[in-house]
């Protein structure tokens, strides 16, 4: 059983909504506009659940060429308004979150924490209709550095704790990254993830690793609470 002492972390893309693939396509289009090739392969390799602005820099540097603050800006700004446009007709969800996160919201405080924008992220949940279920929300803008950095994690535990205590040990983060899962350990907390942008077989280091959200009830993370 759950413990609305406890938290459950929500990761966003690839967890809640199933957009991994406009975040490359538009990723790709920006920098094939800037004589930059990225092939899909590379993509979910190398690029994978970092922020928008760390995606360009580590893109620039990988072609060996110099980004400056103000054009990274403007980079991030047009991706996102690609990413507007691929999304702006449908926005799919991870199967069986919907119901899974309404449930976990009855046992756990939830917080949800990305590295997409604020605006990508409010988008999402106010379609999914989910927005009410969470507490916290951290998103690229709210945190100087992205994951595998901690930062998010911890800023998502320190709000859910407001006056009271948290413990590391009482939050369990829901991720579909690597990147993510790195924060979650650094943050000193434990993590079960989803085979929705990877194979189970490369999750190998989480907790718990679940294929879909279908099946599974919030419940059943009460076994990696300590």
């Amino acid at each position: 059983m759950g413990d609305r002492r406890a938290a459950l972390l929500f990761d966003f893309n690839g967890v809640i909504v199933d957009d991994e693939e406009q975040h490359r396509l538009s990723f790709a289009a920006v920098l094939a506009d800037e004589g930059i090739a990225l092939t899909r392969e590379q993509y979910y390799a190398d690029y994978l659940g970092f922020d928008d602005h760390a995606c360009f820099l580590a893109a620039y540097a990988r072609a060996g060429l110099p980004l400056n603050p103000a054009r990274a800006r403007a980079l991030v700004a047009e991706k996102a308004r690609r990413y507007e446009e691929l999304t702006g007709a449908s926005l799919a969800l991870v199967p069986g979150v919907a119901p899974f996160v309404e449930r976990a919201a009855q046992a756990f405080r939830l917080g949800l924490v990305s590295g997409a924008l604020r605006r990508e992220v409010a988008r999402g949940l106010e379609r999914a209709s989910l927005t009410r279920y969470f507490d916290v929300v951290v998103a690229a803008e709210d945190v100087p550095a992205c994951k595998p950095d901690p930062a998010g994690y911890l800023a998502a535990r320190a709000a859910l704790a407001g006056r009271g205590s948290l413990d590391a040990a009482q939050c369990v983060v829901i991720e579909d990254a690597l990147p993510g899962l790195a924060a979650a350990r650094a943050a000193g907390m434990r993590c079960a993830m989803l085979a929705t942008s990877y194979p189970a077989a490369a999750l190998e280091g989480a907790d718990l690793v679940w294929r879909s959200f279908i099946g599974h009830d919030p419940g059943e993370l009460g076994v990696l609470l300590s």
